[in-house]
């Protein structure tokens, strides 16, 4: 008995001593998977997002406080031309109307509001093209309260982007995410919805690379149900990280609002259009003079036809020239497999003016290769079904 006595204190102080070790492993962080795919430990995950005791995320303020303050409200005006019209001094028509009717009408200011995002620190800031067109004076809110008139650079209709400058210092900037994007990814919507100042709204991407929606000419969009509104046009679409995800475009909607389908343009457009734009002034593209239509499918259930078929060719135009006709099924262009309308559009968009490219063509059940010179695009708009977020 005395035996085990002596024992029996030290056996207790043993099991004690291991549950205390097994209690501080539980809760050391675990290894966490991240919004863009990459194994990080929980502890840098945490940097970015709150999160609750059970591993639920409680905020997203991090990512905000990085990226709101380079979030911006713009505000157009446009002026409306008097009008002084003889039929205005009538007297018959004065005197069936009475004195509602004015000598003239005055000269009015229309104001419409919308978003942007500042991407270098000298003061240039991306948009949508539909925001500021037609715009006489173009006035810039900043997070911090500044106030500044902008001036445009250069716009470019075919992908509704728009960049403009303004002469403020210290200002914040926003970082393009170029890659990585996946369907899943948690992002924040920033804007100025309806003019009732800067809000955030949170989603996943729900589809990548949308095209064929007939929004603009060249689309390669990140679809999301992060709610987006009028006033939206030019925010900003994070990640959880504060990077630029994409600029907020176009809502698909029936009734003006939001339906959880939000279009944005992908940072690498942003980043294109915007180096295009200050290099050249303007974004230079490829072009052939044809419009494509997809290959017509009966069967639903089968596999889908490769290439696509010219409907049109523009008489005199680079195709034209290279002897491309209608009917023909484009299959490769420099031998790559071309699948939709849009990524045939999208490549030649890429291809430098006067520079030669070869299309593998199927005519009469038989494929001949043909070459032909790139042509300069010129820009154009395009009515849709769609709805770019209106100005307010």
């Amino acid at each position: 008995m005395r035996r085990t006595f002596i024992w029996l204190p030290w056996v207790l102080l043993i099991i004690v001593i291991l549950s205390f070790i097994a209690w501080q492993k539980s809760q050391q962080p675990k290894p966490t998977i991240a919004a863009d795919g990459v194994k990080m430990p929980a502890e840098k995950v945490e940097s970015l997002v709150d999160t609750s005791r059970s591993g639920g995320v409680v905020s997203y303020s991090a990512a905000v406080k990085v990226a709101a303050p380079a979030v911006v409200n713009i505000f157009t005006t446009q002026k409306v031309k008097k009008l002084d019209h003889p039929l205005l001094n009538d007297p018959t028509f004065r005197e069936f109307f009475g004195n509602q009717v004015p000598n003239q009408l005055d000269q009015k200011n229309e104001n419409s509001l919308g978003s942007g995002v500042i991407v270098r620190a000298d003061g240039y800031i991306l948009t949508n093209n539909h925001v500021i067109a037609q715009a006489d004076q173009i006035v810039v809110a900043l997070y911090d309260g500044r106030r500044a008139e902008a001036k445009v650079i250069g716009t470019d209709p075919d992908t509704d982007l728009a960049v403009i400058k303004i002469d403020l210092d210290k200002l914040p900037v926003l970082p393009f995410k170029l890659s990585g994007n996946e369907v899943g990814d948690v992002v924040l919507a920033i804007g100025n919805p309806f003019g009732v100042g800067q809000t955030v709204t949170q989603g996943i991407i729900s589809a990548t690379g949308r095209s064929d929606l007939g929004i603009n000419t060249y689309e390669d969009f990140i679809q999301t149900d992060a709610a987006i509104n009028p006033g939206n046009s030019g925010g900003a679409l994070i990640d959880v990280a504060g990077n630029l995800v994409g600029i907020n475009t176009a809502i698909f909607s029936q009734s003006g609002g939001s339906l959880g389908i939000g279009f944005a343009i992908p940072a690498r457009v942003c980043q294109q259009v915007l180096n295009s734009i200050l290099k050249d002034g303007r974004v230079i593209r490829g072009w052939l003079g044809i419009s494509l239509v997809a290959p017509t499918q009966d069967d639903v259930l089968a596999p889908k036809q490769a290439g696509v078929v010219v409907a049109d060719v523009l008489q005199n135009g680079p195709a034209a020239q290279g002897g491309v006709k209608i009917g023909d099924k484009i299959l490769k262009v420099n031998d790559e497999q071309i699948t939709s309308v849009s990524h045939l559009i999208n490549y030649v968009a890429l291809q430098q003016p006067a520079s030669m490219i070869t299309l593998e063509v199927e005519r009469n059940s038989k494929r001949e290769n043909l070459r032909v010179k790139v042509g300069e695009r010129k820009t154009q708009n395009q009515d849709s079904q769609y709805i770019p977020l209106p100005k307010r």
